[in-house]
């Protein structure tokens, strides 16, 4: 939308965007002043070795061994070379190869994402997942192709309009305003953000009893009690922007 022309064609004086929150009570209401949720990446590791027979291992290069190693030291990425006042996070979610019990393969895949709020620890993160598995696949006589993908940059709210939406959220009956950490996880509202002031925020909708399970579960259930919490808090936010306007 942004490509296409949104801010250009139509005057906006503020963006926000809310999100359903399983983790928090129902009607809880977070806006952060800054950080809110970080920058990712997601990256594909191809170990590419000499395959041999599983009872002859001496005869190829082992990409399984290798793509093992690689996983294991990626780790050390956050805990290593990045201050442990910053957050970072390396995390392998994939690893594929081979077909056969005795069979060594050729290659293994793996593939995973990236999360920070600093750009350079962003800069710094991508550097090293590719040295890390370039050198380790070298020494272990396999070569490494890594493809990095920097898909959306660190959700930042706008601190006037995160005021805004606590004095909004303080009026009405139902919602509670909480603090919270930032979330690692990654939203594409950040991109308006970086247009435009703004506040994305999140609305509790946790259950006080029963299961519940959290976001992207396969067992997630939405809450339905959140809806007139949530309508109700768009259309005083809207109302409050109006008047603040005129």
């Amino acid at each position: 939308m942004i490509e296409d022309g949104l801010f250009k064609d139509y005057k906006v004086d503020a963006v926000f965007g809310m999100h359903n929150w399983p983790a928090l009570p129902l009607g809880s209401i977070v806006a952060r002043p800054d950080q809110m949720m970080a920058a990712f990446a997601t990256f594909e590791i191809v170990v590419k070795g000499r395959g041999a027979h599983g009872a002859m291992p001496h005869e190829g290069a082992d990409p399984v061994v290798a793509a093992s190693q690689i996983v294991s030291a990626l780790q050390t990425i956050s805990s290593r070379n990045v201050s442990p006042l910053e957050s970072a996070v390396v995390s392998v979610t994939q690893i594929h190869g081979g077909d056969a019990w005795n069979v060594i393969p050729e290659e293994v895949v793996l593939r995973g994402t990236t999360r920070w709020f600093d750009e350079e620890i962003g800069e710094r993160i991508q550097q090293r997942v590719k040295q890390v598995s370039a050198s380790i696949a070298e020494g272990l006589g396999c070569h490494a192709v890594v493809d990095y993908f920097i898909r959306y940059p660190a959700t930042i709210n706008d601190a006037h309009q995160a005021a805004v939406v606590k004095e909004v959220a303080a009026t009405l009956p139902g919602l509670t305003i909480v603090d919270a950490l930032p979330s690692m996880a990654a939203e594409d509202f950040a991109f308006m953000l970086q247009e435009q002031p703004g506040c994305y925020f999140w609305l509790g909708a946790g259950r006080s009893s029963g299961e519940n399970p959290g976001l992207h579960s396969s067992k997630y259930d939405f809450n339905d009690a959140v809806l007139p919490l949530a309508a109700t808090m768009w259309v005083s936010l809207v109302q409050s922007e109006l008047r603040a306007a005129s």
